[in-house]
């Protein structure tokens, strides 16, 4: 049964509830329903919060948007910076932009995307990578990953420290810079910042390759598990050149169903409402994106690192290109559907921006000074979408007369997933909860499938993750079963209420 469907009767079935679910940011919980025989009925991603950020914009003057939006998102606010200024670019009548000011632009974005991924895979998920999803939770953090893999974690931190200076230098700030404004730029690359970002370029890209094959190691060592752990089949999104390439900052929307058939093409993202619409349910503050030519029923997909490696034609640096053959040939020419291949396609996108960031900063144009547009008539509505670290991003704006904002519409990545992220927590459900005992590892695989994703549930800061959880299980009757908690320290007790 689809976790889109009703059950029939859900009073009579047991109920599991993961609340929070941790290591995110913003407040979600988990419900799975099951019946006597401890088959999955039902399991639901909720989002209980509300943020109303796009009511937050409105009537501010277009100018301070670039900035305003970045507030969404500790971790990504290049991601916001960069969607929102391609809009108000098309807003002040800007033209074609300068190359130096696209290039750096671009380079802004390639760090945005190093230092996102070092983040969110070598702190958030390597510890179940490594260690082990079964390993005691005491140990199964950063913490432990330093203790255990001091090199490893060591790289971790430099890679993601490299694409924060990256964004310094082109934005002014490592977290909510100023470096992009409607038409252009706003601050050069010195000679001299150019420089010390790339004595550590080389260095990069070769961690970068180190940390794809320890993670390839894990598939190819044990592919029963890695390569179907949350597997299911689903379409997938993401920009492409004109070529058919990976592009991260600008391109046309591609779609491919699950067999790697083409939905649609080269589709102008200002058009995007042609082909995408949004659902809203009644348990759930998070919308549901879907194609609009298959309905909300099976016109859901997934955004962010295996859509686009998926989506793609090719990848346009060698070694990231040489990278993405190679996942792709796991399933004999098949496209791949496992949920953790998120991870090793997460860092093939980190190879790919380390590839891209040298290769800006031997460009003679990311030196310039010619940094804005020619402005010509002014525009009332504009759409900019820009592939964040975690998928697919829209910013849609109209301005009026007066230059205020008057309408706004966000679709971030973690909206684009949402659908997604269900079905990968039925999936884990129906494969390894047994609806008898509920313990911490269990509790742990089904928070991993969610963490593949790198949601942010409010759109805003990774949590690091050790908060409160508590889960009961009670039989058809009401009466309590199993009892799982997890305190502050991050300290799990489990215990059988049953004999």
């Amino acid at each position: 049964m689809s976790y889109l469907e009703t059950a029939a009767n859900p009073q009579a079935l047991r109920r599991v509830a993961i609340d929070p679910v941790s290591r995110v940011e913003g407040h979600g919980k988990v419900t799975i329903l099951l019946d006597d025989d401890n088959k999955v009925h039902q399991v639901r991603l909720h989002i209980v919060e509300f943020r109303g950020f796009e009511i937050f914009i409105e009537g501010r003057p277009y100018w301070e948007v670039p900035v305003a939006v970045q507030r969404l998102c500790g971790i990504c606010p290049v991601s916001h910076h960069l969607a929102a200024v391609k809009a108000m670019d098309i807003i002040a009548g800007a033209r074609a932009l300068p190359p130096t000011a696209e290039k750096l632009r671009r380079l802004m974005h390639y760090g945005q995307t190093v230092q996102s991924h070092a983040l969110h895979f070598f702190h958030l998920c390597s510890p179940d990578l490594l260690l082990g999803f079964d390993c005691d939770v005491t140990r199964r953090n950063v913490i432990g990953v330093a203790a255990e893999f001091p090199e490893i974690a060591t790289r971790g931190v430099l890679m993601r420290k490299w694409g924060q200076e990256v964004i310094k230098a082109t934005a002014g700030k490592k977290i909510h810079g100023t470096g992009a404004i409607p038409g252009g730029m706003n601050k050069r690359l010195t000679i001299e910042e150019r420089d010390h970002l790339r004595k550590d370029a080389d260095t990069m890209v070769g961690w970068a390759v180190d940390a794809i094959n320890m993670v390839k190691k894990l598939h190819l060592t044990k592919p029963e598990f890695y390569n179907r752990f949350g597997e299911f089949e689903a379409s997938m999104m993401g920009f492409v050149d004109a070529r058919g390439a990976m592009d991260l900052y600008h391109g046309g929307l591609r779609a491919k169903d699950k067999d790697g058939n083409i939905i649609f093409d080269h589709v102008d993202y200002a058009t995007y409402q042609q082909v995408l619409d949004e659902e809203v349910k009644s348990w759930s503050y998070m919308k549901f994106p879907y194609i609009r030519k298959l309905g909300p029923q099976k016109g859901w997909y997934r955004v962010g690192p295996l859509a686009r490696v998926a989506a793609c034609d090719f990848i346009p640096t060698p070694l990231a290109e040489a990278e993405r053959k190679e996942m792709m040939a796991i399933e004999g020419g098949k496209v791949p559907h496992g949920t953790l291949l998120y991870h090793w396609a997460r860092l093939i996108e980190v190879l790919f921006g380390a590839e891209m960031i040298r290769e800006l900063l031997d460009d003679p144009d990311i030196t310039g000074s010619d940094l804005m547009a020619d402005l010509g008539p002014r525009q009332h509505e504009a759409v900019g979408v820009i592939e964040a670290p975690r998928g697919t991003l829209f910013h849609h704006y109209r301005v009026g007369d007066d230059d205020l904002v008057k309408y706004c519409n966000l679709i971030v990545s973690t909206t684009n997933n949402n659908q997604a992220m269900n079905e990968a927590v039925r999936k884990v459900a129906t494969q390894f909860l047994d609806g008898k005992e509920v313990t911490e590892p269990l509790l742990n695989h089904i928070e991993v499938a969610i963490r593949a994703y790198d949601p942010c549930l409010s759109c805003a800061t990774h949590a690091l993750g050790k908060m409160p959880l508590e889960v009961d299980l009670v039989d058809a009757e009401g009466t309590l079963i199993s009892q799982g908690r997890r305190n502050m320290d991050g300290l799990a007790e489990t215990s059988c209420l049953t004999g």
